[in-house]
C-alpha cells in the first residue's frame, strides 16, 4: 500500500479526561489536550498534571499518542514558567508539543532536544519556504493554515522534506480570521482569543445606530439572508479525505477541545471508518449513506469544505449564530450480560421510544425500547433521574462494550 495511506493519522481533541477516554475508545490514532496554561483553550477543564501523566499511560498501552499544546503568542511574564511546563511535558512522556512562538520552540530544544515539535496552525504556515525554515529550526511537523486549497498543500508537501509531516483540520468549527489570529474577542469583550479566552464575537448580529436616533438599530446585511455577517459555517471534510491524503496531509485533526464527550465519540469513530474504508481502496473511496450522516448527529452548524476547494463562497451562515442538534446521548453503556445492556444514564428516554445504539468501529443498531428496569431489577417508565443505572435487553446476539453510547433523535 501507498505509504500516504498507510500511515494515516486521526487526530482527535480533548478537554477533558471524560473526552480523552471517548477519544481512546473511539479510535483515535493520537489525542491532542492541553494544560491549565499555554493553551489556545482556556473554557475546557483541561489536564493537571497527574491528569496528564495517567493519560499519557493510559494512550501508551492503547499504542495512542498524545500531544501538548503551548500554542499561545506568551508574554514576557509567561515565558519563565515555560521551562518548568516543558520539564512536566517530558516527565509525564508526551509523545510532542505542539508550538506556534519561535522563542518557545527554541527553549523546547534547549530543554528538551529529543522532544518532537509540531507547529500549531497558529503559526500561519501557507507555504514551502515557512514549513522548510521550520524543519530546519527542528520542527517535525507543520499543522497547516486552515485557508490553504488542496493544490497549494499539495505544492508544499512536493517541495519540502518527507521527514516533515502534515498536518490539516478536517472537521469542526471554522474562525472568521486568520486561523484563529483574531483580535474582536480582546477589542470588544478582553477576552484574548490568543489565550483560549475567545467570546467568539464573529458568531454575533451585528447592527447600525445613527448617532442622532439613539435606540434605533439598523440591520447590517451580508444579503437579504440575515445579519450574522462574520458566522463561519463547520468544516467537514469526512467525504473527502481521500482527496486531503492525496495532496499529502497524513494527520487528520478534528477540532473541538471545548466539545463533549459525545462529540468526540461520534465525530472520532466517523473519520476512524472512513479512513479504514480508504486505507481498503484508495482508488475507489466511497462512504456508506450510514456512515456519512454520522456527522449530522452531533451538534452542529451547517457545513461546508472550508478553502480545500478554493475560495469558500458558501461558507458564512447569516440566518443566526445557533447549533443543529437533533440527537442526544441517552446513555453510557457499563457492560452487556445475559441478553441485557446495562447503562449509565445521560438524557430521559421511556418505553416505546426508538433509540440508537453506536458501538466503536460498526454501524450503529437501531432498537425500540420494550422494557427498562431500574439497578435492582424493578420495572421502570423511563429513565427520569439523572446519572441512574438502568438496564434493558440487548438485540439478539449483540454484544456492546463498554462507552458505547444510545442516543436518540429529539
Amino acid at each position: 500500500m501507498d505509504n500516504k495511506y498507510s500511515n494515516i493519522e486521526i487526530l482527535a481533541p480533548a478537554g477533558d479526561t471524560e473526552c480523552f477516554d471517548a477519544a481512546l475508545d473511539y479510535g483515535a490514532d493520537a489525542v491532542y489536550l492541553g494544560r491549565e496554561t499555554f493553551g489556545m483553550r482556556a473554557g475546557p477543564k483541561n489536564f493537571s498534571y497527574e491528569q496528564l501523566k495517567a493519560a499519557v499511560d493510559k494512550a501508551h498501552l492503547k499504542n495512542v499518542k498524545v500531544y501538548l499544546t503551548c500554542n499561545i503568542l506568551p508574554r514576557n511574564d509567561e515565558v519563565d514558567c515555560f521551562r518548568q511546563y516543558i520539564e512536566e511535558a517530558v516527565a509525564a512522556g508526551v509523545d510532542a508539543l505542539i508550538v506556534a512562538d519561535l522563542g518557545l520552540l527554541a527553549m523546547i530544544k534547549k530543554y528538551a532536544p529529543d522532544m518532537e515539535i509540531h507547529m500549531s496552525t497558529q503559526t500561519g504556515i501557507v507555504n514551502y519556504a515557512s514549513a522548510n525554515e521550520l524543519y530546519n529550526m527542528g520542527a517535525k511537523r507543520v499543522v497547516l493554515a486552515r485557508e490553504l486549497s488542496l493544490e497549494e498543500i499539495a505544492e508544499i508537501r512536493a517541495k519540502t522534506p518527507a521527514e516533515l509531516d502534515i498536518e490539516a483540520f478536517v472537521h469542526g468549527a471554522m474562525c472568521v480570521s486568520f486561523s484563529g489570529r483574531c483580535l474582536l474577542s480582546q477589542y470588544l469583550t478582553a477576552r484574548d482569543p490568543n489565550r483560549g479566552q475567545c467570546a467568539q464575537p464573529c458568531r454575533w448580529g451585528y447592527y447600525l445606530m445613527e448617532e442622532k436616533r439613539d435606540g434605533m438599530y439598523f440591520p447590517i446585511f451580508e444579503d437579504e439572508k440575515g445579519t450574522y455577517i462574520l458566522n463561519s459555517k463547520d468544516m467537514c471534510m469526512l467525504d473527502h479525505i481521500d482527496d486531503v491524503v492525496k495532496a499529502g496531509v497524513m494527520s487528520l485533526k478534528i477540532e473541538g477541545r471545548a466539545k463533549s464527550a459525545y462529540y468526540v465519540s461520534v465525530v472520532t469513530n466517523a473519520y476512524r471508518m472512513a479512513a479504514d474504508i480508504l486505507k481498503k481502496d484508495p482508488d475507489n473511496f466511497t462512504l456508506p449513506e450510514w456512515l456519512r450522516n454520522e456527522v449530522f448527529k452531533i451538534s452542529h452548524r451547517s457545513y461546508c469544505t472550508g478553502f480545500f476547494y478554493g475560495r469558500p463562497e458558501e461558507s458564512q451562515y447569516y440566518a443566526d449564530s445557533g447549533y443543529i442538534r437533533e440527537y442526544d446521548a441517552a446513555a453510557m453503556v457499563e457492560e452487556t450480560r445475559d441478553g441485557r445492556i446495562y447503562c449509565v444514564q445521560k438524557n430521559k428516554f421511556s418505553l416505546g421510544d426508538e433509540v440508537e445504539i453506536m458501538a466503536p468501529g460498526r454501524e450503529f443498531d437501531t432498537v425500540t425500547v420494550t422494557d427498562l428496569r431500574d439497578e435492582e431489577g424493578a420495572p421502570i417508565e423511563n429513565t427520569c433521574h439523572a446519572a441512574m443505572r438502568f438496564s434493558m435487553p440487548a438485540p439478539v446476539g449483540k454484544e456492546y462494550p463498554r462507552n458505547s453510547i444510545i442516543r436518540i433523535q429529539r
